[in-house]
């Protein structure tokens, strides 16, 4: 029995080996994420192909914790009676004893290190043989092994058969321990990118006296090629000095950390700025300058705009550095496209940036967005009825246009919805949208 049987590791009180209660090891056991869970294909296959191949009639894929042994697969054997039985009736503590070496037995009842066990009668076992389940770290999960009624010889055939059976077996529980820490680092890499893009985007936008605003961040959606990170877009909108106010969106290119630091950058250096400079040509060459002083390591294209309430409604100043040129919606649905082109910052010293200047009456909106509002498209592997063109400019122009009358966030909802639309909510890149309006008089 197994008091009787020397174990490299010694002992417990009940005489069954020491190993079976090795914390390390019962973790990895739990770890498996077997216990417990009823009969699967793969490792089904497994043990029929075992029981065949030997002759034996029964095989088992157990997994063995401090009190039991749990048969994950078990074929030859009526399971009305449960999937398991106490470890000190089962063989398999003799393979967690010695370290995961195999142990077979050819005639049970008269083996010197099985004659007495409690298991030989319940269990009809005449020859056992058993090969491990080990984890990656080397920790024994358990047994693959083939119980004979009668005694008998294990042959090499079988002795080889049964070494490969069990390394497949481990293979698989090793792959699926692999896939569900991949699937939650996947979850925990997505929530933390979305902690921090919310973190570089601002909570609510600042109230604007006398006008309405709304802004929507969409991120670039995960593919197999690509798992969800922190987006390069992002947009603000802030008190500059007096009655003026800044409007910013900006698109880094690139993602990740580097693209959360260049937009960290950009956020605080306008935000410090605004209060001394209010021409948006002046304080996106300021960004230029500490862009390059601090070497970050992506560009950046951006437009700003600064701009003040008036009797009529707004009147401000708008930039553009290498960035698509912002929309005014007229209240009674015309579409214009407005500013001057100029150079993306982060990349040379000198910089060729303009201000335009704009005003906004009654009904009139103005929309800052990021080139992910033009180039809507299906999901690679979509459908052949599913193909499309892009949604381009003059898809965005045409969607503005129709939702004259809404205020700022209607509009965003329209845009934002008719771009879910075209590429069937797959986004092929971020997008950010920002839009300002002052409100129709009474």
């Amino acid at each position: 029995m197994a008091g009787q049987t020397e174990f490299p590791e010694g002992a417990r009180a009940d005489g069954l080996p020491a190993a079976l209660s090795d914390p390390a090891r019962l973790a990895a056991v739990r770890g498996t994420g077997l216990l417990d869970t009823g009969p699967e294909p793969v490792f089904e296959d497994l043990a029929t192909l075992a029981a065949r191949i030997t002759g034996a009639g029964r095989a088992f894929v157990t997994l063995v914790d401090e009190e039991r042994s749990y048969w994950k697969s078990c074929v030859g054997v009526d399971v009305t009676g449960g999937r398991e039985n106490p470890v000190r009736e089962s063989f398999c503590y003799f393979l967690v004893g010695f370290g995961g070496d195999p142990f077979t037995v050819e005639d049970a009842a008269h083996d010197p290190r099985t004659r007495d066990h409690p298991g030989i009668g319940p269990m009809k076992i005449g020859a056992w043989a058993g090969y491990p389940l080990l984890s990656p770290e080397g920790e024994v999960l358990g047994s693959f092994c083939v119980v004979d009624e009668s005694p008998r010889t294990w042959t090499e055939a079988d002795r080889a058969t049964l070494a490969t059976l069990s390394r497949s077996a481990s293979a698989e529980i090793h792959l699926r321990q692999s896939l569900a820490a991949s699937q939650y680092a996947h979850r925990l890499s997505a929530d933390l990118a979305h902690t921090l893009q919310r973190g570089l985007l601002p909570p609510a936008l600042r109230p604007v006296p006398g006008l309405d605003a709304a802004a929507a961040y969409v991120p670039a959606s995960a593919s197999a090629h690509h798992d969800v990170t922190v987006g390069g877009d992002f947009y603000d909108l802030f008190h500059a000095a007096g009655p003026y106010y800044g409007a910013f969106l900006g698109d880094v290119c690139g993602k990740g950390v580097e693209a959360a630091q260049v937009t960290s950058m950009a956020r605080y250096t306008l935000r410090a700025d605004a209060g001394e400079v209010l021409s948006p040509a002046q304080l996106l060459t300021r960004l230029n300058t500490a862009m390059l002083t601090q070497e970050a390591p992506l560009f950046l294209t951006a437009v700003h705009a600064t701009f003040r309430r008036t009797r009529a409604g707004a009147a401000g100043r708008v930039c553009l550095a290498g960035h698509p040129r912002p929309l005014v919606r007229r209240a009674d649905g015309r579409v214009r496209e407005m500013g001057r082109p100029g150079t993306l910052l982060g990349v040379m010293e000198d910089v060729d940036l303009a201000d335009t200047r704009f005003r906004l009456g009654p009904g009139d909106l103005l929309l800052l967005y990021s080139d992910g509002a033009y180039e809507a498209r299906p999901a690679p592997g979509a459908p052949p009825e599913a193909a499309r063109e892009p949604f381009g400019e003059a898809d965005l122009h045409a969607t503005l246009a129709a939702t004259h009358g809404l205020d700022a966030a209607a509009t965003v909802d329209r845009i934002t919805g008719a771009l879910a639309g075209h590429h069937g909510g797959w986004a092929s890149d971020d997008t950010a949208l920002l839009a300002l309006r002052v409100p129709e008089r009474d």
